[in-house]
């Protein structure tokens, strides 16, 4: 699933393409918007709050999210697009662009009052204007017992983190990913870690991952072999998806 950085990177070509200028055409290929036309509306703004995306105008909020396989992006009037157009599901155009959210896993039409109501229920988004790592704490300290490599992947807690980021932030701080967030040492430290290398990544160059994707290759610091382990959830009875660590560098914990 894309992370924070790819929203916001993708929110910000939007921007470029979309912001202060008037739509010539908007096609939702989604069943619920079919008939749905913004034609003639202003685009006021693009944002994103964590892995969330909004297209505003004056009277609605175009709120997407990638999930697992979506992406946008923007092409002149007339270029081929690089993705099959059986994909697409939301068209956003100008008179100079042409935005397409292919493969999005939602599309919904939010009035402008309305749009706090697609991340109320979210933590404070790392890449945001409101980041605020106190919260973040206090959000993660309400599951004391439950292992930190799964609770920073929880939205709730803090907005933005995927499977590459926390495997980033864990590996960085040496903490293991089991390791219950109570007993985690300088848990605000950790979270400062996983803020500076989410904006990193949102504005500059990405770097080859430490951690992420590294099986069996040699740890940076220590020369060990990284390993790859799911770690389990007992507060939903299931594994959460595979995590990236050392072991001699992050030692399990008791």
């Amino acid at each position: 699933m894309p992370e924070g950085d790819t929203v916001y990177l993708a929110a910000a070509r939007l921007r470029r393409a979309l912001d202060g200028k008037t739509l010539t055409r908007s096609d939702f290929r989604v069943p619920r918007y079919a008939t749905l036309n913004l034609r003639g509306q202003l685009v006021e703004s693009v944002g994103s709050y964590g892995k969330h995306l909004f297209v505003r105008t004056p009277t609605v909020s175009i709120h997407t999210h990638l999930k697992m396989e979506g992406v946008w992006r923007v092409y002149q009037p007339g270029q081929k697009w690089t993705k099959p157009a059986f994909t697409a599901r939301l068209i956003l155009a100008t008179a100079d662009a042409e935005a397409v959210g292919f493969s999005l896993g939602q599309v919904e039409v939010l009035r402008r009052a309305d749009e706090h109501t697609a991340t109320d229920h979210l933590g404070p988004d790392l890449l945001g204007t409101n980041w605020d790592p106190q919260e973040a704490v206090r959000r993660l300290r309400e599951q004391p017992n439950r292992p930190i490599g799964l609770a920073l992947l929880d939205q709730r807690n803090l907005a933005g983190i995927g499977n590459i980021y926390r495997s980033e932030a864990c590996y960085l701080h040496r903490v293991h990913p089991a390791t219950p967030v109570h007993a985690v040492p300088d848990l605000l430290g950790l979270i400062g870690e996983a803020h500076r290398i989410l904006t990193e990544a949102a504005h500059n160059p990405p770097r080859r991952p430490l951690a992420y994707g590294r099986a069996n290759q040699p740890c940076r610091r220590c020369g060990n072999g990284l390993t790859v382990r799911m770690v389990a959830d007992e507060s939903l009875d299931r594994a959460d998806r595979s995590i990236y660590f050392c072991p001699h560098c992050q030692p399990a914990p008791d």
